[in-house]
């Protein structure tokens, strides 16, 4: 007769990090606990001379009564000389094409979305369910699973203190649900009952400094950088194309063109899209500045052998970390709440806007957001290639005027080329609090 080890309570008890990580239960079934909180019933055994391991289901969903039939239906199998994994995997081929679990719902749907979507956004998809949803409600069929039970699992994810995480995946289990409702698996989406029961995402945007007065004091700190030329001029390109750091870190030589008109042209598929906008979209033109032109000509002798601008620290084939930019940052007295190598972004789009008067459409285009509406990328097409060539140059003029104005207020030199561009006078308020221009002028 069977010698068990387990017992309901002692499962219950039982914890990640007290006590061994696998509870035998004897005759190869054991309970795996894993850091998630989540609690595996799993059978190991010896087949043909190779050890296997079969899944049972988690606990309490499978319970240790269920748990102990299926390890004994599993030894009758192998006792008669066949393979448990192979007959339930047999078993699973049959039933495929009636499966209406949520699982197999979610890959289904996932299949139909993989020309659609980017291979990192569907990577990401589903790789959240399998770690968050799958193990609890994973083999449930979507009409059994009511929003408590959503909801109780996707508690687990947001006492982790992931806000936006738990928001993003009750979202795909609503677009499972969706799909559900639309291939007669389901009659409705209990991810919508969850609206107000989840806690919200606290919004918090890149840390970035949007007046004269800041962005010149940083201008100037990046102008004083005592680290690597490549370093230096990463931080100096950042403010003059304010493209995205990805895309920036990885600017290839071969993707330059350095005589008049100066460009940089990313390929659409290096670009923050879709798969159908990655496959077919048009390459972002970046126009470049003379002052931009002068830096890549100076990097040239440094960098210009290999393919990358700026390489990493590590060796030529590599380009340089997505870290780098904002540790320099963070050298140069700028914390992470501050500004970061993402704030160029902010910083350009505020500051050309409200300091240089130029449509907030041609900014748009030159940060290569998403035109807005339905039909806005369909049918309004326009890059404002020209319009984009006449701001690059005046933002880096607008540059240099703030970073010079730093050091000398007032001058004639500054209230020149102020009357040129048409600038506010420095006396005008800026938009960062005084608490923040102390910390960068200490």
């Amino acid at each position: 007769m069977a010698t068990h080890k387990l017992t309901e309570v002692a499962i219950k008890r039982a914890t990640f990090g007290n006590g061994p990580k696998k509870r035998s239960d004897g005759h190869g079934l054991f309970l795996l606990l894993k850091e998630n909180g989540a609690k595996y019933w799993r059978y190991t055994y010896d087949f043909a001379g190779s050890e296997k391991l079969l899944s049972f289901g988690v606990w309490p969903d499978v319970s240790l009564k269920e748990a102990r039939e299926k390890h004994l239906v599993a030894r009758q199998l192998l006792a008669q000389g066949t393979d448990p994994s192979a007959a339930r995997r047999t078993a699973k081929e049959v039933s495929a094409v009636a499966d209406d679990s949520f699982e197999a719902v979610a890959r289904e749907f996932l299949d139909i979305k993989r020309a659609e979507w980017s291979v990192p956004h569907a990577t990401r998809w589903i790789e959240r369910l399998q770690r968050d949803v799958f193990p609890w409600i994973g083999s449930r069929s979507l009409v059994e699973v009511t929003a408590p039970m959503l909801l109780q699992t996707l508690r687990r994810v947001e006492a982790r203190g992931v806000r936006e995480t738990v928001h993003s995946i009750c979202q795909s289990c609503g677009q499972v649900f969706r799909y559900g409702v639309a291939t007669g698996r389901c009659e409705r989406n209990p991810a919508a009952d969850l609206r107000g029961a989840l806690r919200p995402v606290l919004v918090k945007h890149m840390a970035a400094i949007v007046d004269p007065e800041g962005f010149g004091f940083l201008l100037r700190a990046i102008e004083d950088y005592q680290g690597s030329l490549v370093t230096r001029t990463a931080l100096q390109l950042s403010a003059l194309t304010f493209q995205r750091p990805g895309n920036l870190r990885a600017l290839q030589w071969a993707n330059l063109q350095l005589e008049e008109p100066a460009t940089w042209t990313i390929a659409a598929a290096e670009m923050k899209r879709n798969r159908y906008g990655k496959d077919n979209g048009r390459p972002h033109v970046v126009p470049l500045a003379r002052q931009a032109v002068s830096l890549l000509r100076e990097i040239w002798p440094l960098t210009g052998h290999g393919k990358y601008v700026f390489p990493s620290l590590h060796g030529q084939a590599r380009c340089m970390s997505e870290n780098t930019i904002n540790v320099a940052l963070r050298r140069l007295g700028y914390a992470k709440d501050a500004h970061r190598a993402h704030g160029f972004r902010s910083s350009a789009r505020t500051l050309i806007v409200e300091r240089l008067n130029v449509a907030p459409d041609v900014v748009e285009a030159q940060l290569a957001h998403m035109k807005s509406g339905p039909l806005g990328s369909a049918y309004d097409r326009a890059e404002f290639l020209q319009q984009r060539r006449d701001m690059m140059q005046a933002w880096a003029d607008y540059c240099d005027a703030l970073r010079d104005g730093s050091k000398h207020p007032g001058s004639k030199k500054q209230a020149g080329v102020r009357r040129a561009m048409k600038m506010p006078d420095r006396r005008t308020r800026g938009l960062a609090s005084a608490q923040l221009q102390g910390e960068q002028r200490r």
